[in-house]
């Protein structure tokens, strides 16, 4: 007996706390159900606009001088002057000597060839005068018998003549080596490198610098031939003088942004093959004086970026800059507040606003602020964008 006591005890324990356990399981109250609802994103749009445009380019290149020419001597000798002005980086004015080499030696071979053509001039008087005893001679002598150039004394006269033309030319060309001994430039430029030193011995052909003109500067613009089409500019294209499309250059100087303006003059007539672009290039006229951008000068070496105006006037859809993403995709939220993701035609973009051809309508909201995992037709909170700016402006009040 007490072994079954031992037995049936836990067994009927553990059925009593079983069935108080389900008890105590069906006496609970159910759990309150709450519906699961979709937090939306709040995000800020602003309306699409129409605008009557002129389309442009914006590229960008290295300004160029137009005229750059290394200063080569034609003459040898020793250095004996320099102009203060000719260094790296100095200004010289048209037709200033530069550099002045030695010209003894240049002016005595100026006294020689003038000696020569003297006696060369001496020797034709003479030849000419025994040309005209002869003839008389001839006459005299042998009557209406035809002589000879050589009874003449033609070619004699022939040969003074000749050393007159040399001995002349042997003077002109010893001037000319006096004046080479004085070395400047046809035009106002700017030093590029100097490379010679006062006192030093040059032969001809030496490299004594270079410098270029400072009245023109250019820059070639790398176009594609989209770009050039979307401009009306043919290949091979010369602007008349005064005329072409402007551009307006800018570049970062320190910490401020300057502007100048200048013009296309020309395009290639070919296609670079190493690129397969089109260049255009670009002319500032009075790069370093009134062409200058409050005394900042559009200077040679400076990487700039460059906007082409456009030619023919269009329609175009007008969206913040910030609306545009991945080059050519608009989020577009529609009167049900769902995003509609679309493909747009791009015209041109700038700092502020794109310019769209189609894919979009005036009126329609497009997204501006940056939207997480965005997927086609999925609810969004829109904000409008003048309201943002309204509420900015009163917290700075």
């Amino acid at each position: 007996m007490k072994k079954i006591l031992k037995i049936v005890a836990p067994v009927m324990v553990l059925a009593v706390s079983f069935y108080i356990v389900q008890a105590l399981a069906a006496a609970k109250p159910e759990p309150e159900k709450k519906e699961s609802t979709q937090r939306l994103i709040s995000l800020y749009v602003d309306e699409v606009k129409s605008e009557e445009i002129t389309p442009g380019v914006i590229t960008q290149g290295e300004v160029k001088p137009k005229n750059e020419i290394n200063l080569i001597s034609r003459v040898s000798g020793h250095v004996v002057s320099i102009a203060d002005s000719f260094a790296e980086g100095g200004q010289v004015a048209p037709d200033t000597t530069l550099i002045k080499i030695d010209d003894t030696d240049y002016k005595l071979a100026v006294i020689k060839a003038e000696a020569r053509v003297a006696a060369a001039q001496v020797g034709l008087e003479r030849e000419l005068a025994n040309a005209k005893m002869k003839k008389d001679t001839w006459l005299q002598k042998n009557g209406n018998v035809k002589p000879t150039d050589f009874a003449l004394n033609k070619p004699q006269v022939l040969q003074a003549e000749a050393d007159l033309k040399a001995a002349k030319a042997e003077l002109k060309e010893a001037k000319l080596n006096v004046a080479r001994t004085e070395i400047s430039v046809p035009f106002t430029g700017r030093v590029v490198a100097k490379s010679i030193g006062l006192g030093q011995y040059i032969t001809s052909g030496t490299e004594v610098g270079k410098v270029f003109a400072i009245d023109v500067v250019e820059v070639k613009l790398p176009l594609t031939d989209l770009q050039l089409t979307e401009l009306d500019l043919p290949m091979g294209y010369m602007a008349e003088a005064g005329e072409g499309p402007v551009v307006h250059f800018k570049s970062n100087m320190g910490r401020n942004q300057h502007q100048w303006q200048g013009r296309i003059v020309r395009t290639n007539a070919s296609v670079d093959q190493q690129t397969r672009l089109i260049y255009a290039t670009a002319e500032v006229q009075d790069p370093y004086g009134k062409g200058a951008a409050f005394g900042v000068p559009f200077a040679v070496g400076m990487f700039v970026q460059a906007e082409i105006e456009g030619i023919e006037t269009k329609q175009a859809m007008v969206i913040p800059r910030d609306a545009l993403r991945n080059a050519d995709k608009v989020y577009v939220v529609d009167g049900e507040n769902k995003l509609d993701i679309r493909s747009v035609e791009v015209i041109s973009t700038s700092e502020q606003k794109v310019l769209i051809a189609n894919g979009i309508d005036v009126g329609e909201k497009v997204a501006v602020s940056t939207v997480p995992n965005a997927t086609q037709g999925m609810l969004v909170q829109p904000l409008d964008k003048a309201s943002q700016t309204a509420a900015a402006l009163v917290s700075q009040l």
